[in-house]
């Protein structure tokens, strides 16, 4: 019985490991590291569009857009509320962004924004 524990626990350990070394693999091939601000996962998510109006004291922004894939939402022209009003510091009115809109507490919300030069 010794013996079966053993090799169990050593394919245990093989099947760890490679999972772990495919986890290394993707991160290092994706070329950014996880969680960083230019993950490729959040380039994906990321809507062009331009500022239409801005609304600093309600923490809104009125965006043209494109369609938002991630909320599978056409294009169109709507508010958004912001998660940060330092967001808002990034644009300005007339101003072509990228931007990631995500449904929170049953309103959408822009979480990341940025001015495209």
């Amino acid at each position: 019985m010794t013996m079966l524990k053993s090799l169990v626990a050593a394919g245990l350990v093989a099947v760890a490991a490679s999972f772990a070394g495919t986890a290394d693999a993707q991160a290092v091939g994706s070329g950014s590291m996880p969680g960083s601000k230019t993950d490729n996962l959040a380039d994906a998510a990321m809507t062009e569009g331009e500022v239409r109006k801005i609304d600093k004291e309600n923490l809104k922004i009125t965006l043209k857009h494109g369609d938002i894939k991630n909320l599978d939402m056409p294009a169109m022209t709507m508010v958004f509320k912001v998660k940060d009003a330092a967001l808002l510091d990034k644009v300005q009115v007339g101003g072509a962004v990228r931007f990631v809109a995500e449904k929170a507490a049953g309103a959408l919300v822009v979480t990341a924004i940025e001015a495209v030069r």
